[in-house]
């Protein structure tokens, strides 16, 4: 099973465990990798091979799958690894079969050799790595599919290059840079700064339609991991708590993380204009895009998507406000102070960067009133401000949402940030 302990007290890594028929006790089985054994949206539980489980980790951007003894003998075993996300898996007779994709490569589905995918190691091969087989020699995976070709073939996808950022503090920061599709060496260009959502979340090494379009459209596009993220040690998505006596809140070092890597992308890559930043992210995304145009001029627009700008309105309005408690440590009512302390709402009038603001009128997690309240606080400011409703749609709408509003919304994306950084 996989097991989520925290209670009021997020983040914490979703583990692998074993529950004793008879007794009802729970044995954690992953402890030791420090790695969150699930994703978002959840994949699946892990999956019974023989006396083991095979399970999927999050690391360094990646997605890997590993395997554990269920009786906990041993430690947890890499089996699928590489620069690529795991999407899917399963194992019959022994057999493992996975999918996976990497950010030039739709998802494909591959087969690890027979008896195999049981070892430790399994490094990226030609589209779709190795496995390694209890103590052999490492076979690569058999793929199955090339259901993306087509569509890849007629389109230049934007490989990504990782590099990292030093925060302020010193802490590292891990990131990555995709350079606009058809770039000529010599010329400039805007660059995107994307935000995930989450914030116990990750981007990484997988095709990501979004970052394609933005390059497609002339950016450079440059996205990170800042502390709070997933995919790394416990201590790092919980750098972020509080603030208070648990960590310092959000908007604070994950601020910092995020501008350190625009700071280290400008010093490393002459491709990418100095004077035309934008910023972009939906859900914590657009929180942090509230936040960061509400504490610097820095970047010339920006687009929050689905943003939480008041945790005071969210709280009664959100199906899930009352939980941020795991993170801020206390309810509303027992804390009003603090709810407004780390709210982009707050600092609404220090907001000069020209922002659009998208928004789903049927978004349960952070319900449309957030997005109206930021919207008609900078037009009474009269701030440059725009808000584009999509009817129907969820807090998904980037990820499940209509065909229709998806182009729609890549659409008006484009057109705010050529309207502002390419002119």
């Amino acid at each position: 099973m996989l097991r989520y302990p925290g209670v009021f007290d997020d983040p914490k890594h979703t583990q692998v465990a074993v529950i004793d028929a008879a007794t009802g006790a729970i044995t954690l089985r992953t402890q030791k990798l420090d790695r969150n054994c699930s994703t978002y949206p959840s994949m699946r539980a892990p999956i019974w091979d023989g006396a083991d489980l095979v399970f999927i980790a999050e690391d360094h951007g990646n997605v890997h799958l590993y395997r554990v003894a269920a009786d906990g003998s041993g430690e947890p075993r890499l089996v699928v690894g590489g620069e690529r996300e795991v999407t899917g898996y399963d194992v019959v007779a022994g057999r493992l079969a996975f999918a996976a994709t990497e950010p030039t490569m739709l998802p494909e589905l591959f087969v690890c050799p027979e008896g195999d995918g049981r070892g430790d190691d399994a490094n990226a091969g030609e589209g779709g790595g190795t496995s390694a087989g209890g103590g052999g020699q490492a076979q690569p995976a058999r793929r199955l599919t090339h259901v993306g070709d087509a569509f890849a073939a007629g389109r230049e996808l934007v490989a990504p290059e990782r590099f990292t950022a030093t925060a302020p503090d010193g802490t590292p920061v891990e990131a990555w840079v995709m350079k606009p599709a058809g770039a000529r060496s010599g010329i400039r260009y805007p660059l995107l700064l994307n935000v995930h959502g989450g914030p116990f979340t990750q981007y990484g090494n997988g095709f990501f339609d979004e970052f394609q379009v933005e390059a497609g459209g002339g950016y450079a596009v440059v996205y990170c991991n800042p502390r709070g993220s997933s995919g790394y040690s416990e201590e790092w998505g919980r750098a972020i708590r509080g603030p208070g006596a648990a960590g310092p809140g959000w908007g604070s070092v994950d601020y910092d993380d995020c501008l350190a890597v625009v700071d280290e992308a400008l010093r490393r890559f002459d491709f990418i204009d100095p004077e035309r930043l934008g910023v972009i992210g939906g859900s914590y995304g657009g929180y942090m895009t509230s936040w960061i145009v509400s504490h610097t001029d820095r970047f010339k627009a920006a687009v929050s998507e689905r943003a939480v700008n008041s945790f005071v309105s969210m709280w009664g309005s959100s199906d899930a406000g009352w939980d941020m408690k795991g993170y801020f440590g206390s309810f509303l009512y027992e804390d009003v102070a603090t709810y407004l302390k780390i709210s982009p709402l707050t600092y609404a009038e220090h907001i000069r960067t020209p922002l659009l603001i998208l928004h789903s009128e049927n978004d349960l997690r952070c319900p449309i009133e957030q997005g109206e309240q930021l919207f008609v606080t900078l037009r009474l400011l009269k701030r440059p401000v725009e808000m584009v409703r999509f009817p129907v749609e969820s807090h998904e709408l980037t990820r499940s949402g209509s065909p229709l509003h998806r182009v729609q919304r890549f659409a008006l994306v484009l057109e705010w940030f050529d309207r502002y950084l390419k002119k």
